[in-house]
């Protein structure tokens, strides 16, 4: 009776000396030779997140319509939008940049001085003035990705000046904390 024996799964079988099988184990894929060497490091990767705030779509301007006395205004007046990655938060002031409110009409000598002006926010505001921000918001956190929209209202003292458009710029600033 002959026994026939099989090599395992992964081993090739080889005619040696004489017809005597002789079995050998296959190198693995990827496994190195006698004579090949390897060596390894490692790097960390690191990303640095920069603070960043951004004000837009404020109003391009708004109009406040009365008479020498009254004391018109516009609860929404001015809108913008806020957006920072800033966790401890951010404030958004307004200032003039003029003293008063300049006549356009040539000829016309009469100002209405820039405290005549006031402004309300969610968190602040008052008179306006040429040379102390007012604040109209502040908050502690971050805003909303995409940004928090603001609205501040504005009022007006009317003096006794000739009729006229009366204009001035307001500067915003948004600045994290």
């Amino acid at each position: 009776m002959r026994l026939k024996v099989s090599p395992p799964r992964g081993y090739r079988t080889l005619l040696g000396i004489g017809g005597v099988a002789a079995t050998m184990g296959l190198v693995a894929a990827g496994s190195l030779g006698a004579n090949a060497a390897e060596d390894t490091d490692s790097t960390e990767a690191n990303v640095v997140v920069e603070s960043a705030i951004s004000l837009t779509a404020l109003t391009d301007s708004f109009t406040l319509t009365g008479a020498p006395g009254d004391i018109p205004a516009d609860p929404t007046a001015v809108t913008f939008t806020v957006e920072t990655n800033n966790l401890a938060g951010y404030t958004v002031t307004v200032q003039s940049t003029t003293a008063t409110l300049l006549p356009q009409a040539a000829g016309n000598t009469d100002e209405i001085p820039i405290g005549a002006l006031s402004v309300t926010g969610d968190t602040g505001g008052g008179a306006l003035s040429a040379v102390t921000p007012v604040v109209v918001h502040t908050q502690a956190n971050r805003s909303a990705e995409g940004g928090d929209a603001l609205t501040n209202g504005y009022a007006v003292e009317i003096p006794f000046v000739n009729s006229d458009t009366y204009t001035t710029t307001l500067t915003y600033v948004a600045a994290t904390l």
